[in-house]
């Protein structure tokens, strides 16, 4: 999982040859917490094929903004640098979460 800040945003998810699903969370986001390690998991499974990158919207609150994220868990799914897809809050369950990566194959 590559960790995003406003510095390495374009470079890692506009620039990126491989599609990419970049994880908005926050250490107090219950839910959020609960995913991770199963993204991790996911991650392992599509190395390769789509990068994977999380952003703590705890410390970077300005690339959630610059993303529109108005609610945690999000996730965007981006392919030729242009965002493609999105889930969020009650909508995200690691069924969506593959189904949308899947779809960027």
């Amino acid at each position: 999982m590559v960790e995003l800040t406003k510095d390495n945003f374009d470079a890692e998810v506009k620039g990126s040859s491989l599609p990419v699903l970049v994880d908005f969370w926050g250490p107090k986001c219950g839910p959020c917490m609960a995913l991770l390690p199963n993204v991790h998991k996911m991650a392992e499974e599509f190395e390769g094929k789509v990068k994977f990158c999380s952003v703590d919207v705890s410390q970077n609150r300005r690339v959630a903004i610059n993303c529109r994220v108005m609610g945690l868990p999000t996730f965007l799914f981006w392919k030729n640098g242009e965002e493609v897809a999105r889930i969020s809050g009650a909508e995200v369950t690691l069924e969506k979460i593959k189904e949308n990566v899947e779809k960027l194959l």
